[in-house]
């Protein structure tokens, strides 16, 4: 083992120092707990889902209507993750046909907090983002024309 590496797979601080400003608040291997709960909670239909059961419960078919362009296999994949990282509480009623309603556990809760601080800062920031994106266009489009012959 290399000398600063630790043995546990849980072990996610960089070996690498970087001073006092460390860009790497976690670890980039693959097995890093801190980079797979992070690819969890920030991909699109996790998202979705944890700011669609604020405050309330929902159904699958409920959530499957609300969430466009998700697939009844994505949405459950995503909805068992959830669960399974202890964001989502999944209730089963004994009952014909089986009904069964999805909501945030306090985990969760806390999760939709520190997403909604992202929207926010996405709404404040939309046009700017949208005056670079343009920007980067033309710039791609001039450069494109500059060298086709």
């Amino acid at each position: 083992m290399e000398e600063g590496t630790s043995e546990s797979p849980s072990h996610c601080e960089s070996t690498v120092d970087h001073g006092d400003a460390d860009p790497f608040q976690w670890d980039t291997r693959e097995d890093c707990q801190v980079r797979q709960i992070l690819d969890r909670i920030a991909d699109k239909w996790s998202l979705l889902v944890i700011a669609l059961l604020d405050n309330r419960r929902l159904r699958f078919t409920e959530l499957r209507r609300e969430i466009d362009g998700v697939s009844q296999r994505m949405l459950t994949v995503t909805l068992r993750s959830l669960e399974r990282d202890g964001m989502v509480k999944r209730t089963v009623y004994p009952v014909v046909p089986p009904r069964v309603e999805y909501e945030l556990t306090s985990l969760g809760r806390t999760l939709h907090t520190t997403i909604q601080s992202l929207v926010t800062w996405t709404e404040a920031h939309q046009e700017e983002i949208a005056a670079a994106r343009t920007a980067y266009d033309t710039r791609a489009a001039e450069a494109q024309e500059a060298t086709t012959p």
